[in-house]
């Protein structure tokens, strides 16, 4: 897969955990319930760790993705560092 290929998917891991918690017309009601918690409230509980499951691979690919971009443009696939104060 290309470098862009890799962004793509990250941008596309990324989008639930933005976009479902700002649509709340999707969420804004009381039934199901689940243990007793109203759906707005579990559902957002559920988003949590939905987006938590989404960002940990996204996180990796673009960890993968930057080490690729650096050693295709010549640099180290890591920076040094010495740059910083």
């Amino acid at each position: 897969m290309s470098s862009r290929g890799r962004w793509v998917l990250i941008g596309l891991l990324l989008t639930p955990a933005v976009v479902l918690p700002l649509w709340v017309s999707l969420y804004d009601r009381a039934e199901p319930t689940l243990f007793g918690f109203p759906f707005f409230y579990w559902f957002q509980l559920l988003l949590i760790v939905v987006s938590v499951a989404l960002t940990v691979p996204a996180f990796l690919l673009s960890q993968d993705a930057d080490r690729r971009d650096r050693v295709a443009h010549g640099l180290p696939a890591e920076p040094s560092g010495e740059d910083r104060p």
